[in-house]
C-alpha cells in the first residue's frame, strides 16, 4: 500500500468510528476523542518541531540556487523574472478570491470548538498589535529569538539576508555554507519523512478526534477545502492562457495544441519532470521556440517555478480562517501572499506531502490563523495534487512562451 493510500486509509478510519460513536453515545465519543486527542497532538508536534531549521535552509538554499540560475544569461536572468512575476500573480489572485469561494459555503458553527482540541494558536493571536508594530516586527532584532519564538516571516526576512549575503562570498566559502544548508534541510526531510511514516495513526487520532466532536461538519470542511482548491488550481491554470496571448505572442488554439500533450503526462503521473519530454517537444516542434530558450527555461521551470505552491499555501490559510469564522484583513492576506512566492521558491522540487507542514505552517502563521488543523489538511491534499501538477505544467510553459517572444525581439533588435 502506498503511503498516501495508508494516510486516506487512517483518515476514512477515524472519521467513521468518530461519527459511529458521535451517533451512538456521545458522551462516549467525547470521552475517546480525550483519549485520541493527544496521540494527535504528538505527531502534529513532532511534524511541527522540524519547520524552523527547514524553512530556514530551503530560504537560504533557494536563494543561492535562484542566484546561479539568473548568472548563467540573459534568457536565464529573464526566465526568473518571468516566474517570480507570475508567482506573485497567482498568489494575489488566490488572497482575492479564496476568502470569497469560501464564504459561498454554509459555515459550521461547531467546527471551530471541535477544531480547538487539535489546534495550536500562534503568539501573534494572543495580543493585536498596530500596523506599525506588525511592520517593524518583520525585521527581527535577534534571529535566534525569533527562530525559538517559531515567528516565522522575521525568520523568512532573516533567511533572505543571509542567502543574498552568501551570494557575495567567495567561492569557496559559498559552497560550503550551501552544502550545509543543504545538508540541514536534507536532514530534517529525513526526520520528516519517518514522522509520516506514523501519519495514518496522527491522522486517525485527529480526524476521530474532531468528528467526534463535530460531527459529519468536520468531513463537510475537509470537502469544502478540496473542491475550492481544485477550483484555484483551474483558475490560475486557465489565467495563463491570455498570459500566453497577450504577452507570449501565441495564438490560443496553436498554444493549447502543443500544451495538451505535456498535461496529459501531468494528470496521468502527476510529475512535472515527466512532463518535461512532452513539453519540450511541443515548444520546440510545435510552437518553434529557439532551442536555447526551451532548452535553458523549461528544466528550469520544472526546477524552480510551481504556480500552485502559493495558491495552496494562502488557500490552507483562508481555511482555516473560514473553519474559525475569522475575517482576514488586507494586511494579512498580503503578508500571506507575498511569504508565500518567498516559501514556493525554495521549495519546489520536493515531494509536497514531506513539505506540506513546513511549506504551509509560516503562511497561516504570518496570516494569524490557528495551525493545527494543518494535519488533518495534509491527509486530503494528496486527491487535488493531479491538478496542481496539471497548473504547473500550465505554466511552465507559458513562462517559456513570454521568454521566447522576448529573446526573438532581442534578436530582430541585433539584427537592425
Amino acid at each position: 500500500m502506498s503511503a498516501t493510500s495508508r494516510v486516506l486509509t487512517g483518515l476514512a478510519s477515524g472519521a467513521v468510528i468518530g461519527l459511529s460513536m458521535a451517533a451512538w453515545h456521545p458522551t462516549v465519543a467525547l470521552d475517546v476523542a480525550n483519549v485520541a486527542q493527544p496521540i494527535g497532538k504528538l505527531w502534529l508536534n513532532a511534524l511541527q518541531m522540524t519547520v524552523v531549521p527547514l524553512v530556514l535552509a530551503l530560504v537560504v538554499v533557494g536563494v543561492n540556487t535562484a542566484s546561479d540560475a539568473a548568472a548563467s544569461g540573459r534568457i536565464a536572468r529573464r526566465a526568473i523574472v518571468v516566474f517570480i512575476v507570475l508567482l506573485t500573480v497567482g498568489a494575489l489572485f488566490t488572497a482575492l478570491a479564496a476568502p470569497f469561494v469560501f464564504t459561498l459555503f454554509p459555515h459550521d458553527p461547531t467546527l471551530a470548538a471541535a477544531l480547538d482540541h487539535v489546534a495550536v494558536l500562534p503568539a501573534a493571536q494572543s495580543a493585536p498589535v498596530g500596523w506599525i508594530d506588525a511592520l517593524v516586527a518583520i525585521v527581527p532584532s535577534n534571529a535566534i529569538a525569533a527562530a525559538a519564538q517559531s515567528a516565522m516571516l522575521p525568520l523568512v526576512v532573516f533567511a533572505l539576508f543571509l542567502g543574498f549575503a552568501m551570494t557575495r562570498l567567495q567561492a569557496a566559502q559559498r559552497t560550503m555554507l550551501v552544502g550545509f544548508f543543504q545538508a540541514i534541510a536534507d536532514a530534517m526531510i529525513v526526520i520528516v519523512r519517518w514522522v509520516l511514516w506514523a501519519a495514518p495513526l496522527g491522522v486517525f487520532a485527529l480526524i476521530l478526534s474532531v468528528c467526534a466532536r463535530a460531527g459529519l461538519g468536520m468531513l463537510s470542511a475537509l470537502g469544502v477545502y478540496v473542491l475550492v482548491e481544485c477550483l484555484l488550481y483551474l483558475s490560475v491554470a486557465l489565467m495563463m492562457l491570455p498570459v500566453a496571448v497577450f504577452f507570449g505572442g501565441e495564438r490560443i488554439g496553436r498554444f493549447i495544441v502543443a500544451l495538451v500533450p505535456a498535461q496529459v503526462v501531468a494528470l496521468s503521473t502527476q510529475s512535472s519532470l515527466a512532463s518535461l519530454p512532452a513539453m519540450l517537444e511541443g515548444a520546440d516542434r510545435k510552437l518553434g521556440y529557439p532551442e536555447p530558450v526551451t532548452a535553458l527555461t523549461l528544466p528550469m521551470a520544472v526546477s524552480l517555478f510551481r504556480l500552485t505552491s502559493p495558491v495552496q499555501y494562502v488557500t490552507s490559510a483562508a481555511f482555516i480562517a473560514w473553519a474559525y469564522g475569522i475575517d482576514l484583513s488586507a494586511a494579512q492576506l498580503l503578508t500571506g501572499a507575498l511569504l508565500a512566492v518567498v516559501i514556493s521558491l525554495g521549495s519546489v522540487g520536493l515531494p509536497g506531502q514531506v513539505t506540506f507542514i513546513a511549506t504551509n505552517l509560516p503562511v497561516a502563521q504570518a496570516m494569524g490563523v490557528p495551525l493545527g488543523p494543518l494535519g488533518l489538511m495534509l491527509a486530503v491534499d494528496t486527491l487535488p495534487d493531479t491538478l496542481a501538477t496539471f497548473g504547473n505544467v500550465t505554466a511552465d510553459m507559458t513562462a517559456t512562451s513570454v521568454v521566447a517572444r522576448q529573446s526573438r525581439r532581442d534578436t530582430e533588435s541585433t539584427r537592425t
